[in-house]
């Protein structure tokens, strides 16, 4: 039997550049370097303005809209608090003179700063800290004098809470490394004293405070996220039960009927002995509209049921197949002609459909409203658009012909096309007993929007 050797495949961290694997503690020293490059050094001193608040809250949205103008700055009224009251440390700890008052001074700029250029603040915040204690004429306490050190924790918790945790994470760290070494370089006998390690502790818990703020802040903002997305979804799924119901009662409805007018058409001819053939073509015509009409609600109930339901390549019926729309008119017994004006020319389909369907339902009103009468269709290639005329004459005398009812919603969906065109139409009787339908439908042809 042949030998089966076992290969094991083992993940290695990418080649450097001299082609050695670099180890995961030099990837992950790499990364923390990229992220203080990117957090403080990359446009370290760029300009971020400080927004305004909201005002929408509980306790803001119950203001006078005067006090709403003063609440928008809140924030910043709180900062220049913080640097006020930073440098009334800075002149009270340093027993007057120049140099504190001068000191003092300094450390509220560092603060006041944070409003536009927070991350340079911050870097502001340790030459101010030096130049302060120079000007104090003591290395006491070094390197963070009272003022400096208050301006300096307010500096490390503004641009914390402007930025993110990873962000003050850094800045800590070079706040213990910058106290580290002013204390190497300056320190040294009895007289001087370092309080790094009191700025230290002090500072991590203002940023340990900020880090759980954010936290609680973005949580907050997540479970919004879901709640709103699972409003949707629910929204979604009601709308669609909604409309599989409608579409459900639709198809049990008007299916049905449609269904069994259109056998009874077919079966109709071979219940008469030797039927005539206007008979026979008259339900031909009966069938065909029926099915026609299936086809359609079918189709329409496609699109009630599913919201990703595709729409079928069939193409649309447009004004060309306006011969074949008058002459089932004129089988179903509706004596109609038609008047073409203007250079024929093609226009968007939108416009080719809607008009198509608006001398669809004008004709189809007339044969439901006044059978037995004529009407003509009037098409005008105007400049700008197309004009649509359909008019009937006046019915025969009542009694002759009985109308047929309808729900009254054809008008309603004309008008409904042509507003969605930006198009006009009248529609009323005339004086001669019969009915008008006027539309303009504004368009350019599909060359004139292709050039």
């Amino acid at each position: 039997m042949g030998s089966v050797t076992e290969t094991t495949h083992t993940q290695t961290a990418p080649p450097a550049a001299g082609g050695r694997p670099r180890s995961p503690e030099y990837r992950l020293a790499a990364g923390a370097l990229r992220g203080l490059r990117q957090d403080l050094f990359h446009d370290a001193f760029a300009y971020r303005p400080l927004p305004a608040m909201s005002v929408d809250g509980p306790i803001t949205g119950r203001l006078t809209p005067r006090m709403r103008q003063y609440a928008l700055w809140t924030p910043h009224w709180l900062v220049a608090g913080v640097a006020v009251f930073a440098m009334l440390v800075g002149w009270a700890s340093g027993g007057g003179g120049l140099g504190p008052t001068l000191g003092g001074l300094l450390v509220a700029v560092p603060v006041l700063l944070t409003l536009i250029r927070p991350v340079g603040a911050f870097w502001l915040s340790f030459v101010v800290t030096t130049v302060v204690t120079v000007l104090n004429g003591s290395l006491l306490d070094w390197p963070w004098l009272p003022g400096s050190g208050v301006s300096h924790v307010a500096v490390l918790t503004i641009v914390a809470i402007r930025t993110r945790p990873r962000t003050a994470a850094w800045m800590w760290a070079l706040t213990g490394a910058y106290g580290f070494v002013a204390e190497f370089l300056f320190g040294g006998g009895d007289d001087y004293g370092s309080n790094t390690a009191p700025m230290l502790v002090v500072s991590a818990i203002a940023l340990l405070a900020v880090t759980v703020w954010h936290i609680r802040r973005d949580a907050r903002q997540e479970v919004t996220a879901q709640r709103t997305a699972t409003a949707h979804e629910r929204s979604r799924r009601t709308l669609l039960e909604e409309r599989t119901t409608i579409a459900r009662e639709l198809h049990d409805v008007v299916a049905h009927h449609m269904s069994v007018v259109a056998i009874q058409a077919e079966a109709a001819p071979y219940r008469v002995e030797n039927p005539p053939e206007e008979l026979e073509k008259a339900f031909a015509t009966i069938r065909e509209n029926a099915v026609a009409a299936l086809t359609e609600l079918r189709r329409v109930l496609g699109v009630v049921r599913a919201e990703d339901y595709e729409a079928p390549d069939a193409p649309q019926p447009t004004l060309a197949d306006l011969d074949a729309l008058l002459a089932n008119v004129r089988e179903a017994g509706l004596d109609v002609s038609k008047t073409v004006t203007g250079a024929v020319r093609e226009l968007p389909q939108g416009v080719e459909l809607s008009a198509y369907r608006i001398v669809q339902e004008a004709l189809s009103n007339a044969l439901r409203h006044a059978p037995g009468a004529g009407a003509r269709v009037e098409v005008a290639y105007v400049l700008g658009g197309l004009g649509l005329r359909v008019v009937n004459s006046a019915p025969p005398e009542p009694g002759q012909v009985r109308p047929s009812p309808g729900a009254g919603h054809g008008i309603t969906g004309m008008r409904e096309r042509v507003s969605m065109l930006d198009g006009e139409m009248t529609a009323g009787p005339t004086q001669a007993g019969g009915y008008e339908v006027t539309v303009f439908l504004p368009a350019r042809s599909t060359g004139e929007e292709e050039a």
